[in-house]
């Protein structure tokens, strides 16, 4: 659970670092970069909460 807390995390900051080179230097390649990551970030916190549904699952009713 932690390592994917972490790994969102380094995405966001990935992702909000390649739109800041964006900004400075205007190439369009970091603001593609940008976007690619962060749709890596959503389905990374998909996974996040599905895992965290998934846990907290009573899984007695099953068995």
């Amino acid at each position: 659970m932690i390592a994917l807390r972490i790994l969102v995390f380094m995405l966001l900051g990935a992702s909000a670092l390649s739109f800041l080179l964006y900004l400075i230097t205007g190439q369009v390649r970091y603001r593609r970069w940008g976007f690619a990551i962060f749709k890596w970030t959503l389905l990374a916190i998909l996974v996040f909460f599905g895992v965290l549904f998934v846990s907290q699952f009573d899984w007695s009713m099953f068995g």
